[in-house]
């Protein structure tokens, strides 16, 4: 029963960080400045792709969408110091990505 609920447990907290994550990304306000929107995205520690098309300039253009990307996080055991009762699961989030689709 013990190797069944270990990967089922590591399952769940991927698919909570991740949902986690997506939430807050598209909590940011959508201003019609996309260098702000930008800024304030990367100041949250994700990493922005812009999809734009046509040949105008990113100034003249609005935010439309803040769409989340994929989340890569890392797990680790925690060796449990002297007053620790267990072992527990320590999740890294390593890099977050979010799409920010513009409209020109």
């Amino acid at each position: 029963m013990k190797s069944i609920a270990m990967p089922a447990i590591a399952a769940g907290a991927i698919a909570a960080a991740a949902l986690g994550f997506a939430g807050s990304a598209s909590a940011v306000p959508m201003g019609p400045d996309v260098s702000q929107t930008v800024e304030s995205l990367r100041m949250q520690g994700f990493n922005v792709i812009v999809n734009k098309s046509g040949d105008v300039l990113l100034e003249q253009c609005a935010v439309s969408a803040v769409r989340p990307g994929q989340t890569y996080t890392r797990m680790e055991s925690e060796i449990p110091g002297p007053d620790d009762r267990g072992v527990g699961i320590v999740t890294t989030v390593l890099a977050k990505t979010v799409y920010l689709d513009v409209s020109c």
